[in-house]
This record gives structure tokens, C-alpha cells and sequence, in this order.
């Protein structure tokens, strides 16, 4: 019997189903009059000489109107949100909100260069990349024609963009910052020791109530656990570790 979609709503971890409702009610409410795009792309001379503060966040939450792109983006949005927040962020949700922040922030500065008008899908794309390189092992299929591993997957859905002639732009802006925090927060305390990229005390006090943020094994991935699965949906999204059967299609 399936799942009742309440069910499947509250299951998912809080700041995953937060984002989310919020891009879906953001969609909705431009695709019932009452919101216009305009007045939700990130534009720098609007923010800094009209004070519109708001884009510096609604460029984020609003991925087009109802449509094929839309469900798209909302599907990895979901997909890796969740199973970052569920996998190596389990239980650092302080943690997880100051990624988003960290990569939200470095795109934004980047932003006026690039002249990207709404950057959510590059946010998805970082944590796309993120999730990849933290899963190294991970077999995937695409459209069950040929297999690779967790960290080729941003590039495989570049490469299919481009298919679609696509601009790389966007993809290529959240492979970059993604490539930032993973290097900041996994790789250079994994060689040094030293952690560059902390998440500040007060922030976590403020979203978790609690201490400092725990310090984590740079050496453990969800890849590691013999119970994870990788997230799935179309056919490049189901996953296995390597040494097991090949990926199969849903």
C-alpha cells in the first residue's frame, strides 16, 4: 500500500521539508498571480541602492513555475537535501543549516559576476557535489546505460544539460562552491588537522539550543554504513556500493 504523502511530508528531517515547502508555496504563489518572478531575482543594484534585502533569499527559493524543470530540481533538491541531513549531518543540524548558509553566501558574492538571476539550482547542484564526494564508493546508473560513482554524478547531470543545451553556468557555479566546502570542511582537516571551516558556537546555540558543534570524523562517510542506501527516484538516482550488483533501475 503506498505511502500517505503526510506520512512520506513529516518524515522527512526539518530543514530538508522546510526549504522545500518553501520553494513549492514560492512556485505556487507566482503561478496564482500573487508573486512576480521580478520581484524575486537576486539583482545587486535593487539590494543595495532600493533596500530590497529579500532577494539576497527569495533568489533562492523560487526554481520557475510549475513544469518538467521545476520537478526536476525539486526531486535532487529533496533527494540529496535530505540524504546529507540524514546521513553525515544526522543529528548536526546546526551544521547542515551552515552549509547552506556557507554556500548560499559564497554564490551570492559570486553571483553579479556571473549574472545568474536566480541561484537555486546551483545550491542544489552544490549539494549534489557534496553528497558525491562525501560517497566516494557509491555505484549509480544512468538511464541504465552505463554505471559510475557517487563523485562523477555532478558532472553526468552537467554533461546531460548540455545534451538539452543547457547553459553550464549555473551547474558549473555549484560544482565550484561545493568543491570549496568539501575541500574546507573533509579534505584539509583529513590531510592537516585543522579544521579552516567551523561552525560558530552562537550558531549552533541558536538553531540547536546545545554546545559547540561535536567534532566529526573526517574519516567516516555514509558509505561506511552497511545499512545505508543511496538516495534514488529515476534511474541514474539508485545506488550501490562497489563490489555489489550493479545499480538497478526503480
Amino acid at each position: 500500500m503506498a505511502q500517505p504523502f503526510s506520512a512520506w511530508y513529516f518524515e522527512v528531517p526539518i530543514v530538508t521539508r522546510t526549504y522545500a515547502t518553501v520553494v513549492a508555496l514560492t512556485s505556487l504563489a507566482c503561478n496564482l498571480g500573487v508573486v512576480s518572478p521580478y520581484q524575486l531575482y537576486f539583482n545587486l543594484d535593487l539590494i543595495i541602492y532600493k533596500h530590497q534585502l529579500w532577494r539576497l533569499a527569495t533568489n533562492f527559493v523560487y526554481f520557475g513555475k510549475f513544469g518538467l524543470d521545476f520537478f526536476f530540481n525539486v526531486y535532487f533538491l529533496v533527494r540529496y537535501c535530505r540524504s546529507l541531513e540524514e546521513g553525515i549531518f544526522r543529528g548536526r543540524t546546526a551544521d547542515f543549516v551552515f552549509l547552506l548558509l556557507f554556500g548560499a553566501t559564497l554564490m551570492t558574492l559570486i553571483g553579479p559576476f556571473v549574472n545568474i538571476l536566480f541561484l537555486g539550482s546551483a545550491l542544489t547542484f552544490m549539494l549534489v557535489y557534496v553528497w558525491g564526494a562525501r560517497n566516494p564508493h557509491v555505484r549509480m546508473s544512468f538511464l541504465g546505460l552505463f554505471t559510475f560513482t557517487a563523485p562523477y554524478l555532478p558532472w553526468v547531470l552537467l554533461g546531460f544539460s548540455l545534451l538539452l543545451h543547457n547553459s553550464p553556468v549555473t551547474d558549473l557555479l555549484g560544482i565550484a562552491v561545493g568543491h570549496v566546502y568539501f575541500f574546507l570542511d573533509y579534505e584539509y582537516p583529513r590531510k592537516t588537522g585543522r579544521h579552516l571551516l567551523r561552525t560558530p558556537s552562537f550558531f549552533v546555540w541558536l538553531i540547536e539550543g546545545g554546545g559547540p558543534p561535536e567534532e566529526e570524523d573526517v574519516s567516516d562517510t555514509e558509505d561506511d554504513d552497511p545499512n545505508f542506501r543511496a538516495p534514488g527516484g529515476f534511474e541514474w538516482g539508485e545506488g550501490r556500493r562497489l563490489g555489489e550488483d550493479a545499480a538497478q533501475p526503480l
